[in-house]
């Protein structure tokens, strides 16, 4: 799972982000170690290569994430 990174000098608090650490805690052995974040314009640019965009109701600022299905190799 990737984190749209706050851009610097952008004031904001991400508390959604702490919600999201525990979701993951409880689905992945990794916990937050399983969870990266990705430049503003970087983070865009994937979205491009995307299968799928799901646009929900949440409004907390800076909550855009990135889910990757399938294996991951290093």
């Amino acid at each position: 799972m990737s984190l749209m990174e706050v851009m610097p000098g952008d004031p904001v608090e991400t508390p959604i982000w702490d919600t999201y650490k525990e979701i993951v805690k409880k689905h992945d052995e990794r916990g937050e170690k399983a969870i990266g974040t990705i430049e503003r314009f970087a983070f865009y640019e994937e979205t491009k290569k995307s299968y799928a965009i799901i646009a929900t109701g949440e409004s907390a600022l800076y909550a855009n994430i990135m889910l990757q299905k399938g294996v991951v190799t290093d």
